[in-house]
């Protein structure tokens, strides 16, 4: 099974996101955090199931939230680019390696 590894900006989105929550209802940041570990464990199980978002790319889309795991698949692991909002600048992400 892949390992996940994050791009650090993408760490960064998800810890600010987190906390945007939490400070709006106490809990509501875990419950993010929740769903995004349910989709990483779902891309990690099963990869090419979601379909190619930008070149090599592929977008989970979470299901409370409105945020999209953008990944892309390489030989050993999972490489999470970004854990983007979905309704702000688009495709901002793609200057990352």
């Amino acid at each position: 099974m892949y390992e996940i590894e994050f791009h650090h900006y993408a760490d960064e989105e998800m810890k600010a996101a987190a906390v945007y929550y939490e400070e709006r209802v106490t809990g509501l940041g875990g419950d993010f955090l929740d769903e995004v570990k349910h989709g990483l464990d779902r891309i990690r199980q099963f990869p090419l199931l979601w379909p190619i978002y930008e070149g090599e790319y592929r977008r989970y889309l979470l299901k409370r939230f409105p945020y999209g795991l953008i990944y892309r698949i390489e030989t050993e692991k999972i490489f999470i680019i970004a854990v983007a909002h979905l309704h702000r600048k688009p495709r901002y992400w793609k200057g990352r390696g």
